[in-house]
């Protein structure tokens, strides 16, 4: 059971710290969503969202090494899951980077949700 915890756990991490590759600046999260990033307000407001997902993806790995947190760490990644899920469904028309998003919170919170239940019945 715990292999199965760690490797769902690793998976969510690198599902969640691909995107901080756009705290190196606009022209990576404009290629990484394949949006415009015009204007200062919206450059602090996409590069601080990839540094919070680097939070979740370094808590995640951390919930690996320690049992005491997962199910914190579990529960707040699938919390803004969710909700980037729920964000997403009410605005049709997102573009196909968005969707490949979309495709990949699903996946984790698969993960996240096996895991979870791995860790209750260990």
């Amino acid at each position: 059971m715990e292999t199965v915890i760690i490797v769902c756990l690793a998976g969510s991490a690198l599902i969640h710290l691909l995107p901080l590759v756009g705290a190196f600046g606009p022209a990576h999260v404009a290629r990484m969503y394949d949006v415009k990033v015009e204007g200062p307000d919206l450059t602090v407001l996409l590069v601080h969202r990839a540094v919070l997902f680097g939070l979740l993806g370094a808590a995640l790995i951390a919930a690996i090494f320690c049992g005491e947190a997962r199910p914190y760490v579990i529960g707040a990644v699938l919390v803004s899951d969710v909700a980037f899920l729920a964000i997403a469904g009410s605005n049709p028309g997102i573009n196909d980077s968005m969707k490949r998003v979309v495709r990949a919170d699903v996946i984790s919170i698969v993960l996240l949700v096996v895991a979870g239940v791995s860790e209750l019945v260990r």
